[in-house]
């Protein structure tokens, strides 16, 4: 089972971890409303290294990016299912847009994001591959996201 990690004590934990030469694999959501999307792009991931970190959206962060209805789920909740998969070892939260300070400071082996992104478009790729990592893309699985899941409640809802 993971444990959530104070953003304070992610550097120590990094190089702990590292001392003992495992490998560090990151990712980064919202993770608002947990979907077997979700659950194969965590699993995914962590194929990739010994430890996987999620550098978890937090409440304020979620906000920023999705708008004042979103999170359905609070970031405690969140954190807390992520760290019930066994594919997950930890869960930091960060409050920022991008968590490319958050990256700075783990300077993972390896960084994965969703394949509807590339080299050029995100963000976090510089900073990763400046620290040594490289980035590792994902496929989305059809039809699966946490606005569709909203969506398809909002519309039985309404049927009602």
């Amino acid at each position: 089972m993971g444990q959530v990690v104070k953003r304070e004590d992610i550097t120590k934990l990094v190089a702990d971890l590292k001392a003992q030469g495992k490998t560090i694999v990151t990712t980064n959501g919202c993770f608002d409303i947990l979907h077997v999307g979700h659950v194969r792009y965590l699993q995914a991931t962590k194929a990739f290294a010994d430890v996987m970190i999620v550098c978890l959206n937090s409440d304020v962060s979620v906000k920023k990016i999705k708008g004042p209805d979103r999170p359905i789920n609070n970031e405690n909740d969140r954190a807390e299912i992520l760290c019930a998969l066994e594919c997950v070892d930890y869960v930091v939260l960060f409050d920022e847009s991008s968590p490319v300070d958050l990256l700075c400071e783990i300077k993972p082996d390896v960084y994965t994001k969703g394949a509807d992104y590339t080299i050029e478009t995100l963000p976090e790729a510089k900073p990763v591959m400046q620290n040594g990592g490289r980035v590792e893309f994902i496929s989305f699985v059809e039809g699966k996201s946490t606005t569709n899941v909203i969506k398809k409640i909002g519309a039985q809802n309404i049927s009602k």
